[in-house]
């Protein structure tokens, strides 16, 4: 029996849903697909919203599908269409323009909103102020990117990651820009404090201010940001970046379950046994993770359980790995980061670097790496992400680790084991992309879109695009020495 599956909101995880379920289902013999998405916009990668307001990507960079997606994989696609109310008791949803749609399953990709601080001059009424901006959708950008091109200055209030790449990008457009935080560190949710330090004074030298530990009064438009020291921070525009919030309202009206995030099982399900949850609007065993990694994890789960493909699949939460996208610097953070030497069942293993920018802390618990904070070193960061939380995976002398974390990298991209994990956020080896390319995928796009490396956290583009780079210079040796792929497969694996 065919059963209708509908999708409220179109944004990474509920794009991602459609995908894994047509992956599973590509007749739709099993389940019929609605998707509800209140932006006008195609699916897009959230996260490379900083590299549009920089310039380096544009609007269609960001594309997750393309014009004829739905059509091609006989999705229903509603944009430009808001839910009002979820009606439990009749199995439908009821829209904005006054339709109904029924629905078999309903699967909650509400996603979040930007959380703005109780600081006076940031909002007029319910609306943003002028002045005031947040980077969470696409129509976001040019309004952001317009102040950047009058070489006005800009201050972003919050120091996490979304702020810093933010500040980057603008920095990177040769702005004003000044990040103003209110801990004593950046990123304090991911990083310790010599790690925080050293990505301040890497930051410093980009060409982003920092104030770190202040205290914001107001906001004086047209001038900047008063601190409650007096202090002014000299700002045309701010850009709010103090954390989001799941988006649970439309949970909420309808009875479901709800504490920080939408609550489910390992179902992914809600109190309500014919509604899912997935994405930045759910929480799973306390958790709301608002990250790429763990929502495509999820889409995974669900569509093996919606299509009937894995009855027994079940979500037992994610590892997440936060990575930085910055120009100039390279960071990783994972697991248990804020761990320290004092702990008694842990090895605590650290390497600090502040004159070159980079520092190494690695945590090991009975063989495994359960933590670790990598600035400066991006192929040791590749092979600890690839060691994170697998047992038995550390070495006997943590040590060991360690100097091969902090080595150089041992070659080309080429060079790396077959087995070796590009993009985390999508599992992609690098095996996987050579096989790819032998296929047929000679690009950087096509190569995304044979694999999907690439279209996640986008911290992988750069080593995607080198190994596409490195392939297409070795495979004319490659041909005239074998006349086929032997020689680079030996390299590659």
């Amino acid at each position: 029996m065919n059963t209708h599956v509908v999708i409220v909101g179109y944004g990474m995880a509920g794009a991602r849903l459609a995908e894994e379920i047509r992956a599973r289902d590509p007749d739709a013999a099993a389940v019929r697909i609605t998707i509800i998405g209140a932006e006008r916009h195609l699916a897009y990668n959230r996260v490379l919203l900083p590299h549009i307001v920089e310039g380096e990507l544009s609007r269609a960079d960001a594309a997750l599908h393309g014009a004829g997606w739905a059509r091609e994989n006989r999705v229903e696609l509603l944009l430009g269409t808001t839910v009002r109310a979820v009606d439990r008791a009749g199995n439908r949803v009821l829209l904005d323009d006054g339709r109904t749609v029924g629905y078999d399953r309903l699967v909650l990709a509400t996603g979040s909103t930007p959380w703005l601080p109780p600081i006076e001059g940031l909002r007029d009424g319910a609306a943003l102020a002028e002045g005031v901006a947040v980077l969470h959708d696409l129509d976001d950008c040019p309004r952001i990117a317009a102040v950047a091109e009058r070489g006005e200055p800009v201050a972003v209030l919050g120091g996490g990651v979304l702020g810093l790449e933010s500040a980057s990008a603008l920095a990177e457009r040769g702005t004003q820009v000044t990040v103003v935080h209110r801990s004593d560190r950046l990123m304090d949710r991911q990083l310790d404090g010599p790690a925080g330090a050293v990505l301040a004074d890497a930051l410093t030298d980009a060409g982003v201010g920092v104030l770190l530990g202040c205290q914001v009064r107001r906001y004086r438009p047209g001038t900047g940001l008063e601190l409650a020291n007096g202090t002014v921070v000299p700002a045309r525009l701010v850009v709010v970046a103090t954390g989001v919030r799941p988006a649970v309202s439309l949970a909420a009206a309808a009875g479901i379950a709800v504490e920080h995030g939408v609550v489910v099982d390992d179902l992914l399900r809600t109190d309500d046994p014919a509604v899912h949850a997935i994405g930045d609007c759910a929480q799973h065993d306390g958790v709301s993770s608002g990250l790429v990694g763990p929502a495509w994890e999820q889409a995974s789960v669900l569509a093996d359980l919606l299509t009937g493909a894995d009855p027994a699949a079940r979500y037992r939460g994610s590892a997440p790995v936060t990575a930085l996208k910055a120009r100039g610097i390279d960071l990783v953070a994972l697991g248990e980061t804020h761990t320290e030497p004092s702990d008694p069942v842990a090895e605590v293993l650290r390497l600090a670097d502040p004159a070159r920018r980079r520092y190494v802390k690695l945590v090991v618990r009975n063989e495994r790496v359960t933590g670790a904070i990598m600035i400066g070193f991006p192929a040791g960061a590749a092979t600890v992400a690839q060691l994170y939380g697998t047992p038995n995976a550390a070495p006997a002398e943590p040590l060991d680790l360690l100097a091969g974390a902090t080595a150089p990298a041992s070659g080309p991209v080429l060079h790396r084991q077959a087995s070796s994990v590009i993009c985390r956020c999508n599992t992609v080896t690098k095996g996987e992309l050579v096989t790819a390319w032998q296929a047929g995928a000679r690009s950087v796009d096509a190569l995304r879109e044979a694999t999907r490396a690439g279209s996640g956290c986008g911290g992988c583009r750069d080593t995607v695009c080198a190994l596409a780079d490195a392939l297409a210079r070795a495979e004319p040796a490659a041909a005239a020495a074998t006349a086929d792929w032997a020689e680079i497969e030996g390299v590659a694996a």
